[in-house]
């Protein structure tokens, strides 16, 4: 995918997105130090470019009884691209799992779960991951403390 040229006003426009997605285009161009129209034209092109993918509602998990997360690294027993469509497919079917990564270094993968409690960390590991059966070993680190965490993108 291209990467787009982006001027100060769509730095400008995109950061205060990034803070609330809600704003409506009078407020967002008003904030952005521009008129409506142009602020408009200008998100409608990130949308169109791909650069704006989706406008979401950040919600509190702790709120929401989903009381722990883990880091969880994830060894495979094969490395087949069978196996490795069979893991991707699982964790797009699981709603714990917020995020998948593929990466280097010992483990295969990186995914961030949350769920209620430890005991219902545990049984998504041993009644979900685990019994897929391409599973090799897995590294849990619980989150104790969450010390920053935002979606907010560094635009220079």
């Amino acid at each position: 995918m291209p990467e787009v040229d982006l001027d100060e006003a769509d730095r400008r426009l995109l950061r205060l997105l990034q803070r609330d997605a809600r704003q409506s285009t009078q407020g967002l161009a008003e904030a952005a130090g521009m008129s409506a129209s142009p602020a408009w034209r200008r998100v409608k092109r990130l949308e169109e470019a791909g650069v704006i993918t989706g406008h979401v509602a950040l919600l509190d998990q702790r709120i929401l009884g989903l009381r722990a997360s883990a880091y969880i690294q994830v060894t495979l027993t094969e490395h087949t691209a069978a196996t490795v469509a069979r893991f991707d497919s699982f964790v797009q079917g699981q709603d714990r799992v917020l995020e998948c990564a593929r990466v280097t270094g010992n483990a295969d993968y990186l995914i961030r779960v949350v769920a209620k409690d430890a005991e219902d960390l545990e049984d998504f590991l041993m009644h979900a991951l685990l019994a897929t059966g391409i599973v090799r070993a897995t590294t849990t680190s619980f989150v104790l403390r969450q010390i920053k965490a935002t979606t907010e993108l560094p635009l220079g």
